[in-house]
This record gives structure tokens, sequence and C-alpha cells, in this order.
């Protein structure tokens, strides 16, 4: 197999090992907090909202170390390890015990009869078992003499050795130019909006699903209704993928038109949410919600909504990766860490708070973030537009 095709090949068998793990996981995110609430009058007490707290904090602080983790370990071997967490995850919603349940979301970093929730989680946990295995198909690089030489041992172990050497450094060094980044200009203006980020990944991801299988007015569909949801966002996401990520390099308007688009289309889904929900949807008993909302309560318009959340994230996280990878492009490794870090904290206490927050509130604050992150993300596309404009290069200034 020439370089060429196996780097095809491993790019083919990371996407679908990738697609099977997060299927099961997001699939399982989105039902969490209504599966749990119907198990909560049994010996079972837990809360799906703190559950994925848990991962998501964990997962930031995790964001620090992974470099040196995976220079040890090697990616392949920490991928499918990775992979074992997320469906032992899974698996505790076959058989879940309180106890369980809270230690699987450390490691880790639909509601309907009993046998029926066994079948679901036993069927996702076997799609994400088949992700992580599918990493033991990837192929190595091969190891090419640059010069066209054969190297000695004695030169291969002088070069493994420094090669060790090497990969540790570079764990080293990426982790003091995160906090070097941390405090620069430009990192903290797009942590505001990484920030958004985080906290509407928290409301579409976990809330949104259980405010709809909350409504008692939707009827015997109510809880059928939270997978069609995840499945418009999921639509949504995939359309403003291919539009804003393909074409974004072709577009003369630079990123602010797509984030402005992103916001506008959250705020509208917001507002139509306001309008469509019970305020007391996020955080109703296992008997649902029989509360007015300031419409009767539409299957339609829940599940517009759905699309707008899943069309406006990808509006947004696009750009967010389109600027990082322009500004940073040889601290590339520091900067997304830093991303994902802030961004994973937040929807880390966002899922906390929405153990107690009313809907009106969990929107409230959202719109805040959003508003103030499109400000903040404009600020520092319009310098580097300007850097651009120039012919300079932003790590000079």
């Amino acid at each position: 197999m020439s370089p060429e095709s196996k780097k095809l090949f491993n790019i083919v068998i990371l996407g679908v090992a990738f697609m099977f793990m997060f299927t099961a996981f997001q699939t399982c995110g989105n039902v969490a907090q209504t599966v749990i609430r119907s198990l909560n009058s049994t010996d079972f007490h837990g809360s799906g909202y703190t559950s994925m707290a848990i991962i998501y904090g964990v997962f930031s602080a995790s964001n620090l170390i992974t470099p040196s983790v995976v220079a040890v370990v090697g990616p392949q071997l920490s991928m499918f390890a990775s992979g074992l967490f997320y469906s032992m995850y899974i698996a505790v919603f076959i058989q879940p015990f309180t106890w369980s349940f809270y230690t699987a979301s450390v490691f880790l970093g639909v509601a309907a009869a009993e046998s029926d929730r066994r079948t679901v989680f036993i069927a996702l946990t076997v799609i994400s078992l088949i992700g992580a295995v599918l990493f033991f198909l990837i192929r190595k690089p091969d190891v090419e003499n640059v010069l066209g030489e054969e190297e000695s041992s004695d030169d291969q172990d002088l070069e493994n050795n420094a090669s060790t050497q090497t990969t540790m450094t570079k764990a080293a060094d990426a982790f003091r130019k995160s906090v070097k980044l941390c405090v620069t200009k430009e990192m903290l203006l797009l942590s505001v909006t990484t920030a958004y980020t985080g906290l509407e990944l928290t409301f579409f991801s976990g809330v949104y699903g259980t405010c709809i299988g909350a409504v008692n007015e939707f009827g015997t569909e109510e809880k059928s209704l939270i997978g069609l949801s995840g499945i418009f966002i999921g639509i949504g996401e995939i359309l403003g993928g291919s539009l804003f990520g393909l074409l974004s390099k072709n577009s003369r308007f630079g990123r602010n038109p797509v984030v402005l688009l992103g916001v506008l289309v959250h705020f509208v889904a917001f507002y139509l949410i306001f309008l469509n929900m019970p305020a007391d949807a996020p955080i109703a008993p296992v008997e649902g919600t029989n509360s007015s909302a300031y419409i009767k309560p539409s299957k339609e318009v829940a599940i517009l909504c759905s699309f707008l959340l899943g069309l406006g994230d990808s509006c947004f996280n696009t750009q967010l990766l389109s600027i990082l990878g322009f500004l940073y492009a040889e601290d590339s490794a520091p900067a997304f860490a830093i991303f994902k870090f802030v961004q994973s904290i937040c929807a880390a206490v966002a899922f906390f708070y929405s153990n107690y927050l009313l809907l009106h509130w969990q929107l409230l604050v959202m719109v805040t973030f959003g508003f103030f992150g499109t400000l903040a993300f404009f600020t520092v596309e319009w310098d580097a537009a300007a850097i651009v404009a120039r012919g300079s290069d932003y790590r000079s200034i």
C-alpha cells in the first residue's frame, strides 16, 4: 500500500471509528436525563446533568495532561482506551447504580419500560465498542530514510532515543505555550465566544431533549420526539458544516457574516423555545410537566428549533476553528487545547446549573454570552483582516 493510500485508509478508519463512538455517546447524552428521571423512583438516585458536568469538568482538566499521556502511550492505544471508557459509561445505563454511574462519568471525562432501556443501551454499548476496536486497524506510516541509505542499528537506537526526548519536549513546550497564549488579547476575546459554544453545547446536547420529553401536551409521542430532535440537530450541523466549513476558504467577506448568521439563528431558536416550552421543563419530575407555555406547545416548532440549534452551532464552530488555525498556525496544538479547555469547563458549569435553573434563565444566560461572544469574535476578525490587508504576518505583531 502506497503512503498516500495508507493515509487515506487511516483517515477513513478514524472517521468511521469516531462516527460509531460519538453516535452512541451523543445519543446517550441526549436521553440521559430523561432516562435517569424515570429511574429515580427506584433505588437509583442520580442526575444526567450532574453526570455530564463531571464528564466535561474532568475533560477540561485532562486537556492539560493528555499531550504527555499520548507521548508516552502512543495515539493508537490512547484512542482505544478512551473508546473503552466511553463504552463503559454507556454500559452503566444497562443496569445503573448511583455509585457506578458517577464513577463512570469520572473515568470518561428513550425512557420506556426497563427492558426497552436495556435493549437501547446494549445496542449503544456495542456500537461504541465497534468504534474503539476500529482504532486497531490504523496503519502506522512508513519510516523513510531521507538520505536513502541504510542506517546502522546504533544509529537507529540513537534516533529512537532522540525521538523520545523530542516527543516529551514537544509535550512540555505545548503546555508552556498554552499557558502563555491564555493571557493574550486575541485568545481572551475568543474565549468569550468559545464559552458561548460550551453553554449552547450543553443546551442542545442534553437540556433541550429533556425539555421535549417532559412536555405532557406532546402526548404519547413526547419521548419519541427526543430522537427526532437529535436527528434534526444533526441535519443542521451537517448542513452548516458543509456550507460554511468547505466554502469558507473561498469567502471574500470573511468569517463575521457566518458568525452573525449563527447568532441570529440561535436567537430565533431561543425565542421560539421560550414561547413553546414550559419554564419548568428542564427540571420537571418523572411524570413530566403540565405547566403552560406562552403558546400551545407545537411539535413542529420544537423540531424546527432543533434544526436551528444545530445550524447555529456549526456556524460558530467552523469559524472558530478557522480563525484559530489562521492566527496560531505555528502553535495550533496549544491554541486548540485552550479552545477545548474553555469550551469543556463552560459546558460542565452549564450542566451543573441545569439542575436548578428554569428554562427562561438558561436561555438568558446563553443570549448574554452569545451577544458578547459575537462582538468579541468580530473584534478579532477585524484585526486579522486588517493584518491580511497590510500583507503583514500576524505573529510578528
